[in-house]
């Protein structure tokens, strides 16, 4: 069993209806996945000119294989509370088959669900550099204008594989060719960033529990994406061609290896997205913020008894410095999906952890 892996209280937001609105396309392209945090394998070419993976140091001893059918579920406690971790790809197929049946237990015998955040606000009115930010990426021509002849093709060659024309990357900057880029990429080959999160708030719904899910207000990230050094995006825009060509072989098996319980599997993709992100400044605030926020989220909900579920991207649940790394440091306790099979098999477990 793991060593006791114990808050903060910031207001807890409910899902969100607002979309990203004007900035579309390069809110919904960069900032809506800023913390869509997950997957990892070394990124390609240059990669010095990229800031560090935030979430690329793992606690390996939470890395283990589920032993039961369906995704890997790790459990947080302390006295008579407890909730079920169930860590999800950030890249995932649209409508990814899994078992559900385990999860179909503990949300029956749950109070609620926290939820990774999705809704997403950019303020123009309430943010003036924002909006010097957004005008700032936007051009006159399309981004492959003006390149050297073999950049150019290259872009061109991606973009026609992706079905868009030159003019829908009106854009200054390779950060902001690279992240519409990836986004097209994404739509391409049928990939989402919220599910299974999406489908999981369905099924919570269904059954009247209730859903915390955090909004956050974007607009100075967007303002900060205009000051990310350029050799930072044309290494994000160099490793998202890569992946364009390569295509989305390894996302699907990443994917099919979260379905089976598989977490060493499940992290093996690329992370693109995440690096690219990252070379914004103000990018590791962000995301500290947000792993903040989700561990203050299941924090609460340990400090009455029952149960709950909370939903978490992979990386940031697993990294140090992640969700799990700073609950066990506050002293409440953190079992893998071995430790909680363990527990059953030896007759010590509630009538909601895993059979055989």
């Amino acid at each position: 069993m793991l060593a006791r892996f114990q808050n903060r209280r910031p207001t807890v937001c409910r899902a969100s209806r607002e979309r990203p609105g004007a900035l579309r396309p390069l809110v919904a392209l960069g900032v809506a996945a800023t913390v869509a945090l997950t997957l990892g394998r070394p990124v390609p070419l240059a990669a010095q000119d990229l800031p560090p993976d935030p979430d690329e140091a793992l606690v390996e001893e939470l890395v283990v294989t589920a032993r039961y059918p369906g995704p890997a579920f790790w459990r947080i406690t302390r006295g008579e509370a407890r909730v079920w971790v169930l860590g999800v790809p950030s890249l995932a197929p649209k409508r990814q088959e899994w078992n559900r049946q385990l999860f179909g237990r503990y949300l029956a015998a749950s109070d609620r669900v926290i939820l990774p955040f999705n809704g997403l606000r950019v303020r123009l009115a309430g943010s003036p550099a924002a909006a010097v930010g957004y005008l700032r990426l936007r051009s006159l021509r399309p981004f492959e204008a003006g390149r050297a002849p073999a950049d150019q093709a290259r872009f061109a060659a991606a973009r026609e594989r992706l079905g868009q024309p030159a003019g829908r990357y009106a854009v200054s900057h390779p950060l902001a060719a690279g992240l519409m880029l990836h986004n097209d990429w994404m739509e391409a080959n049928a990939l989402t960033t919220t599910d299974p999160a999406k489908l999981i708030r369905l099924l919570a719904r269904e059954q009247g529990k209730a859903t915390v899910q955090r909004t956050y207000d974007l607009g100075p990230l967007l303002a900060d994406l205009a000051q990310t050094p350029r050799a930072a995006g044309e290494a994000c825009l160099a490793a998202v061609l890569d992946e364009v060509e390569e295509g989305a072989g390894a996302v699907r098996e990443a994917s099919r290896a979260w379905a089976r319980g598989d977490v060493a599997g499940a992290l093996a993709a690329e992370r693109t997205w995440e690096r690219c992100i990252a070379a914004a400044p103000g990018a590791a605030a962000f995301d500290a913020r947000v792993k903040a926020d989700l561990a203050s989220d299941i924090r609460r909900a340990l400090s009455t008894p029952g149960s709950d579920i909370a939903v978490v991207p992979l990386r940031p649940l697993l990294s140090e410095g992640g969700v799990l790394d700073r609950l066990r440091r506050e002293g409440f306790t953190v079992e893998t999906p071995e430790d909680v099979r363990a527990a059953d098999e030896a007759g010590v477990a509630d009538a909601t952890d895993p059979v055989s």
